[in-house]
Protein backbone atom coordinates (compact mmCIF):
# COMPACT_ATOMS: atom_id res chain seq x y z
CA UNK A 1 0.00 0.00 0.00
CA UNK A 2 1.03 3.66 -0.13
CA UNK A 3 2.40 6.20 2.32
CA UNK A 4 -0.74 8.15 1.40
CA UNK A 5 -2.11 6.59 4.57
CA UNK A 6 -0.65 9.80 5.99
CA UNK A 7 -3.17 12.63 5.75
CA UNK A 8 -2.30 16.25 4.92
CA UNK A 9 -2.40 16.85 8.69
CA UNK A 10 0.77 16.12 10.58
CA UNK A 11 0.71 12.79 12.43
CA UNK A 12 2.65 12.11 15.58
CA UNK A 13 6.38 12.12 14.92
CA UNK A 14 8.94 10.17 16.90
CA UNK A 15 12.68 10.08 17.13
CA UNK A 16 14.28 7.78 14.60
CA UNK A 17 13.64 4.23 15.75
CA UNK A 18 15.64 1.10 15.09
CA UNK A 19 14.93 -0.30 11.64
CA UNK A 20 12.14 -2.88 11.47
CA UNK A 21 13.18 -6.50 11.82
CA UNK A 22 13.84 -8.12 8.47
CA UNK A 23 10.99 -10.32 7.29
CA UNK A 24 8.72 -9.38 10.23
CA UNK A 25 5.94 -7.68 8.28
CA UNK A 26 2.92 -9.00 10.17
CA UNK A 27 2.38 -5.68 11.98
CA UNK A 28 2.27 -3.83 8.67
CA UNK A 29 -0.11 -6.34 7.14
CA UNK A 30 -2.44 -6.04 10.14
CA UNK A 31 -2.49 -2.25 9.92
CA UNK A 32 -3.43 -2.19 6.26
CA UNK A 33 -5.98 -4.95 6.70
CA UNK A 34 -7.62 -2.77 9.37
CA UNK A 35 -7.93 0.34 7.19
CA UNK A 36 -8.44 -1.31 3.78
CA UNK A 37 -12.12 -0.49 3.24
CA UNK A 38 -11.94 3.12 4.40
CA UNK A 39 -8.64 3.64 2.60
CA UNK A 40 -10.16 2.42 -0.67
CA UNK A 41 -12.97 4.96 -0.38
CA UNK A 42 -10.64 7.78 0.66
CA UNK A 43 -8.18 7.38 -2.21
CA UNK A 44 -10.43 6.36 -5.09
CA UNK A 45 -9.42 8.57 -8.03
CA UNK A 46 -6.29 9.76 -6.22
CA UNK A 47 -4.23 10.40 -9.35
CA UNK A 48 -6.79 12.81 -10.77
CA UNK A 49 -5.70 15.26 -8.06
CA UNK A 50 -1.99 14.94 -8.85
CA UNK A 51 -0.87 16.21 -12.27
CA UNK A 52 2.69 14.93 -11.91
CA UNK A 53 1.43 11.42 -11.13
CA UNK A 54 -0.64 11.54 -14.31
CA UNK A 55 2.32 12.73 -16.35
CA UNK A 56 4.65 10.04 -14.99
CA UNK A 57 2.13 7.22 -15.40
CA UNK A 58 1.38 8.40 -18.93
CA UNK A 59 5.08 8.34 -19.74
CA UNK A 60 5.36 4.87 -18.26
CA UNK A 61 2.48 3.57 -20.38
CA UNK A 62 4.01 5.07 -23.51
CA UNK A 63 7.43 3.56 -22.72
CA UNK A 64 5.94 0.09 -22.22
CA UNK A 65 3.78 0.35 -25.34
CA UNK A 66 2.27 -2.97 -26.35
CA UNK A 67 4.61 -4.99 -24.16
CA UNK A 68 3.40 -6.56 -20.95
CA UNK A 69 2.55 -7.49 -18.38
CA UNK A 70 3.38 -4.76 -15.88
CA UNK A 71 3.36 -5.09 -12.10
CA UNK A 72 1.98 -2.56 -9.61
CA UNK A 73 3.90 -3.32 -6.41
CA UNK A 74 2.24 -2.21 -3.18
CA UNK A 75 -0.98 -1.69 -5.11
CA UNK A 76 -3.26 -1.24 -2.09
CA UNK A 77 -6.88 -0.98 -3.25
CA UNK A 78 -5.79 -0.68 -6.87
CA UNK A 79 -5.99 3.01 -7.78
CA UNK A 80 -2.68 2.97 -9.67
CA UNK A 81 -3.42 -0.40 -11.28
CA UNK A 82 -6.76 0.95 -12.46
CA UNK A 83 -5.15 4.09 -13.87
CA UNK A 84 -2.60 2.05 -15.84
CA UNK A 85 -5.31 -0.32 -17.06
CA UNK A 86 -7.19 2.73 -18.35
CA UNK A 87 -4.07 3.67 -20.33
CA UNK A 88 -4.19 0.31 -22.11
CA UNK A 89 -1.63 -1.70 -20.12
CA UNK A 90 -2.01 -5.30 -18.98
CA UNK A 91 -1.51 -4.88 -15.23
CA UNK A 92 -1.18 -7.18 -12.25
CA UNK A 93 -1.38 -5.63 -8.77
CA UNK A 94 0.38 -7.07 -5.73
CA UNK A 95 0.13 -6.09 -2.07
CA UNK A 96 0.97 -7.54 1.35
CA UNK A 97 -2.56 -6.89 2.63
CA UNK A 98 -5.15 -9.49 1.67
CA UNK A 99 -8.01 -7.15 2.54
CA UNK A 100 -6.55 -4.41 0.35
CA UNK A 101 -6.33 -6.93 -2.49
CA UNK A 102 -9.99 -7.80 -1.94
CA UNK A 103 -10.93 -4.11 -2.21
CA UNK A 104 -8.86 -3.80 -5.37
CA UNK A 105 -10.61 -6.77 -6.95
CA UNK A 106 -14.05 -5.31 -6.19
CA UNK A 107 -13.13 -1.93 -7.68
CA UNK A 108 -11.30 -3.32 -10.73
CA UNK A 109 -12.69 -6.77 -11.63
CA UNK A 110 -10.87 -6.81 -14.98
CA UNK A 111 -7.42 -6.65 -13.34
CA UNK A 112 -5.54 -9.51 -11.70
CA UNK A 113 -4.56 -8.85 -8.08
CA UNK A 114 -2.39 -11.09 -5.96
CA UNK A 115 -1.29 -11.10 -2.33
CA UNK A 116 2.48 -11.03 -2.16
CA UNK A 117 5.65 -9.82 -0.50
CA UNK A 118 7.92 -7.58 -2.54
CA UNK A 119 10.90 -8.80 -0.53
CA UNK A 120 10.33 -12.26 -2.01
CA UNK A 121 8.30 -11.99 -5.20
CA UNK A 122 6.48 -15.14 -6.25
CA UNK A 123 7.21 -14.50 -9.92
CA UNK A 124 9.63 -16.07 -12.41
CA UNK A 125 12.84 -14.37 -13.46
CA UNK A 126 12.49 -11.86 -16.32
CA UNK A 127 8.69 -12.18 -16.36
CA UNK A 128 7.43 -8.56 -16.44
CA UNK A 129 8.01 -5.71 -18.87
CA UNK A 130 7.68 -2.95 -16.29
CA UNK A 131 7.07 -2.24 -12.62
CA UNK A 132 5.40 0.71 -10.93
CA UNK A 133 5.88 1.07 -7.18
CA UNK A 134 4.29 4.14 -5.60
CA UNK A 135 5.39 4.68 -1.97
CA UNK A 136 5.64 0.92 -1.37
CA UNK A 137 9.08 0.93 0.31
CA UNK A 138 8.05 3.18 3.21
CA UNK A 139 8.07 0.46 5.88
CA UNK A 140 11.44 -1.01 4.97
CA UNK A 141 14.84 -0.74 6.57
CA UNK A 142 17.67 0.20 4.19
CA UNK A 143 18.62 -3.48 3.98
CA UNK A 144 15.05 -4.40 3.07
CA UNK A 145 14.97 -1.69 0.41
CA UNK A 146 18.04 -3.27 -1.17
CA UNK A 147 16.38 -6.71 -1.04
CA UNK A 148 13.25 -5.34 -2.72
CA UNK A 149 15.31 -3.74 -5.48
CA UNK A 150 17.15 -7.02 -6.14
CA UNK A 151 13.79 -8.77 -6.48
CA UNK A 152 12.56 -6.05 -8.84
CA UNK A 153 15.66 -6.47 -10.98
CA UNK A 154 15.23 -10.26 -10.99
CA UNK A 155 11.64 -10.25 -12.29
CA UNK A 156 12.11 -7.45 -14.84
CA UNK A 157 12.86 -8.50 -18.38
CA UNK A 158 16.06 -7.19 -19.96
CA UNK A 159 15.26 -3.64 -20.95
CA UNK A 160 12.35 -3.56 -18.50
CA UNK A 161 11.47 -0.29 -16.79
CA UNK A 162 10.81 0.76 -13.21
CA UNK A 163 8.94 3.84 -12.00
CA UNK A 164 9.44 4.24 -8.25
CA UNK A 165 8.20 6.95 -5.90
CA UNK A 166 9.11 7.74 -2.30
CA UNK A 167 9.20 10.53 0.26
CA UNK A 168 12.48 12.41 0.53
CA UNK A 169 14.08 12.86 3.93
CA UNK A 170 15.75 11.10 6.84
CA UNK A 171 12.93 10.91 9.37
CA UNK A 172 10.70 8.18 10.72
CA UNK A 173 7.03 8.88 11.41
CA UNK A 174 4.98 6.70 13.72
CA UNK A 175 1.22 6.45 13.23
CA UNK A 176 -1.12 5.00 15.86
CA UNK A 177 -4.52 5.88 14.35
CA UNK A 178 -5.91 6.42 10.89
CA UNK A 179 -9.45 6.71 9.54
CA UNK A 180 -10.80 5.74 12.95
CA UNK A 181 -8.70 2.57 13.23
CA UNK A 182 -5.96 1.79 15.70
CA UNK A 183 -2.73 0.91 13.90
CA UNK A 184 0.95 0.67 14.79
CA UNK A 185 3.26 1.46 11.88
CA UNK A 186 6.43 3.39 11.15
CA UNK A 187 7.01 5.20 7.85
CA UNK A 188 10.53 5.70 6.57
CA UNK A 189 11.75 8.60 4.44
CA UNK A 190 14.86 8.14 2.29
CA UNK A 191 17.59 10.27 0.77
CA UNK A 192 17.58 10.33 -3.02
CA UNK A 193 21.26 9.40 -3.12
CA UNK A 194 20.67 6.25 -1.08
CA UNK A 195 17.81 5.11 -3.33
CA UNK A 196 19.87 5.76 -6.47
CA UNK A 197 22.85 3.80 -5.13
CA UNK A 198 20.67 0.92 -3.93
CA UNK A 199 19.04 0.60 -7.36
CA UNK A 200 22.42 0.56 -9.05
CA UNK A 201 23.78 -2.02 -6.62
CA UNK A 202 20.77 -4.19 -7.41
CA UNK A 203 21.65 -4.13 -11.11
CA UNK A 204 19.36 -1.36 -12.36
CA UNK A 205 20.41 1.74 -14.30
CA UNK A 206 18.91 4.95 -12.92
CA UNK A 207 17.96 7.06 -15.93
CA UNK A 208 16.12 10.00 -14.36
CA UNK A 209 15.13 11.42 -10.97
CA UNK A 210 12.40 14.04 -10.69
CA UNK A 211 11.58 15.78 -7.41
CA UNK A 212 8.51 17.83 -6.59
CA UNK A 213 6.95 19.72 -3.73
CA UNK A 214 3.72 18.34 -2.26
CA UNK A 215 0.31 19.43 -3.48
CA UNK A 216 -1.23 21.58 -0.70
CA UNK A 217 -4.36 20.13 0.85
CA UNK A 218 -4.16 16.98 -1.25
CA UNK A 219 -1.44 14.87 0.35
CA UNK A 220 0.99 14.74 3.24
CA UNK A 221 3.32 17.73 2.96
CA UNK A 222 6.60 16.01 2.17
CA UNK A 223 8.85 16.40 -0.84
CA UNK A 224 8.45 13.56 -3.36
CA UNK A 225 10.74 11.78 -5.82
CA UNK A 226 9.95 9.87 -9.01
CA UNK A 227 12.81 7.60 -10.03
CA UNK A 228 13.07 6.01 -13.47
CA UNK A 229 15.32 2.96 -13.84
CA UNK A 230 15.78 0.14 -16.31
CA UNK A 231 17.32 -3.31 -16.45
CA UNK A 232 20.15 -3.62 -18.93
CA UNK A 233 19.62 -5.49 -22.17
CA UNK A 234 21.37 -8.85 -22.31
Amino acid sequence: MKLNVLSPCHPKKTERRPSPTDRDLSRIEAAYDAVAGDYAREFRGEHEKKPMDQEMLGRFAKAIGGEGPVLDLGCGPGQTSGYLHGLGLKVMGMDLSGKAIAEAGKAHPDIEFRKGDMLELDLPDSSVAGIVSFYAIVHFSPAQVETAFREICRVLRPGGRLLLTFHIGDETIHLEEYLGHRIDVDFMFFATGFISRALQHAGLEVTEIIERDPYPGVEYQSRRAYVWARKAEE
